[in-house]
């Protein structure tokens, strides 16, 4: 299956031909020409990469690099004309992986996204064992331990654990967990998440009443803690 890029840029000339080299390069190309649109395609499309132009119409390029942060860990490679490094600075502290800067040659970006998603797929391979304290969960085994003692876990259970350990400090809605443990998010069965959690908690050792990982965030949802010692 072929990595899946979304382009956001609004000059139509510079996407048609970066969309042409990733194509002959075996890409999935999706695109947006703003960045309200590009948010509405990468929640739809979810785009193994983002090549994001920093000067858009409307919400800049810089804020849905802020966003697409706070949602997801999709790798993103700035496309800039602008020459102050403070852009560049802002958007890599913001979390983007690279930054080209135009006018550029499309075998160049074509360079940049493969060595991006290479980068990325090493370091997905190569970080399947995480840990929180006394936990530790691994994904290719497919086992949670607690010290020396496993923890059976359910399906769910296990995904649940996996997402929020994956993810330390970041709050997750009901429905964020839902779709990731399912992929699919029904209003009302976001409670449902509620139960494993409490199921979960009481597997892993939980106090019920001052939790040491999994922590509630009000009116949001959950988090595991960033600080389980």
């Amino acid at each position: 299956m072929s990595k899946k890029v979304l382009v956001v840029d609004d000059e139509k000339k510079i996407v048609s031909v970066v969309r042409g080299y990733l194509e002959q390069a075996g890409f999935g190309v999706v695109t947006a020409s703003d960045g309200k649109q590009a948010l509405a395609i990468f929640r739809h499309e979810k785009p193994n990469l983002v090549l994001l132009d920093l000067n858009l119409p409307g919400l800049d390029g810089l804020d849905v690099a802020r966003t697409l942060r706070k949602e997801s860990d999709v790798p993103i490679i700035m496309l800039t004309a602008r020459i102050e490094e403070t852009d560049r600075l802002i958007g890599l502290e913001l979390g983007a992986d690279d930054y080209i800067l135009k006018p550029f040659s499309p075998r160049e970006v074509v360079a940049r996204v493969r060595a991006v998603l290479r980068r990325v797929d090493g370091e997905a391979a190569s970080s399947q064992v995480f840990h929180a304290g006394e936990l530790t969960l691994d994904l290719v085994k497919h086992s949670a331990m607690r010290g020396n003692q496993a923890i059976e876990l359910t399906p769910t259970e296990f995904d649940l654990l996996a997402t929020l350990m994956q993810n330390p400090g970041r709050a997750f809605t009901r429905m964020q967990l839902l779709d990731r443990v399912q992929g699919e998010t029904y209003e009302g069965y976001e409670r449902t998440v509620d139960a494993h959690i409490k199921n979960l908690r009481q597997k892993i050792g939980e106090d019920p009443q001052s939790p040491r990982y999994i922590l509630t965030v009000f009116g949001v949802g959950y988090k595991l803690t960033e600080d389980a010692g």
